[in-house]
């Protein structure tokens, strides 16, 4: 069993965790896994993930609009979120982006929700969880003129994109697509990714990697992401996990047990 596992986006609000959700997150650092970051989707998500996060030491949130969510939202919805955002459990906005995948998109509106999420945790001083969905190339061009600090979560982009990405400070997310058969830009990336900007996350209850593919994922699951990763990059999957955990602390501000931090 591997240990000092952080996973880095996850959905532990969703319906299908009901059944078991508390017991489930509370053994998970028996089982490696010593922290956990969820991602909020929407006003009510966020507020979720901060009552969650609120019950375990080792669970933290991050609050925000996804880009599928923006389209109805409250006239005081960044209000809302600033509100959120000053818990002592939310370390970063997010998860928040751009998504040109599904027919009827607005994506001026979906611009517009992202920078004002952008300038605001440029004025909280809190990094970002980005979301990119066949909008690679538009959301290079917004992280080359606002730099925030943050991750590319289940980077998809080309090791080309991986590289001028963490050029940028930026942090890139791998998850279970990375062990899918046709997961070649995956595999680049992740070999071309410094070890210092790497982190692991699941996406659960999302992308469960292969054996596990088409399951319910949870974050115990990193522990294939991590074999397979190490696999590309010539190393022992501990040895990465390690390295993401330390990497997952320094970004989101959170003391990991071992070292001290402000």
């Amino acid at each position: 069993m591997y240990r000092n596992i952080f996973d880095t986006h996850a959905h532990y609000t969703d319906r299908r965790f009901d059944a078991d959700r508390l017991a489930l997150l509370a053994r998970l650092p028996e089982e490696g896994v010593s922290y956990v970051m969820l991602a909020g989707c929407d006003i009510a998500d966020s507020r979720a993930c901060i009552a969650l996060a609120e019950q375990f030491p080792h669970v933290w949130c991050a609050v925000g609009i996804h880009p599928e969510q923006c389209s109805e939202l409250p006239a005081d919805w960044e209000t809302q979120l600033r509100e959120m955002a000053m818990h002592p459990k939310v370390r970063a906005i997010g998860e928040i982006g751009l998504d040109h995948h599904t027919a009827g998109y607005d994506a001026a509106w979906q611009r517009e929700v992202l920078l004002r999420q952008l300038a605001l945790a440029k004025d909280l001083a809190l990094p970002v969880i980005l979301h990119v969905r066949e909008a690679m190339g538009e959301m290079m061009d917004i992280l080359r003129e606002h730099r925030p600090a943050g991750v590319i979560h289940c980077f998809s982009g080309s090791a080309e994109t991986a590289r001028e990405a963490t050029g940028l400070g930026l942090y890139l997310g791998f998850g279970g697509t990375l062990t899918f058969r046709n997961a070649r830009r995956a595999v680049e990336a992740a070999a071309a990714v410094p070890q210092e900007r790497m982190l692991f996350e699941t996406d659960c209850p999302y992308l469960a990697p292969v054996p596990h593919r088409g399951e319910r994922c949870d974050s115990r699951m990193i522990a294939w992401v991590a074999e397979r990763a190490a696999e590309i990059r010539g190393t022992d999957p501990q040895t990465l996990i390690d390295a993401c955990c330390e990497n997952a602390g320094t970004l989101f501000g959170i003391p990991l047990q071992g070292r001290s931090q402000s």
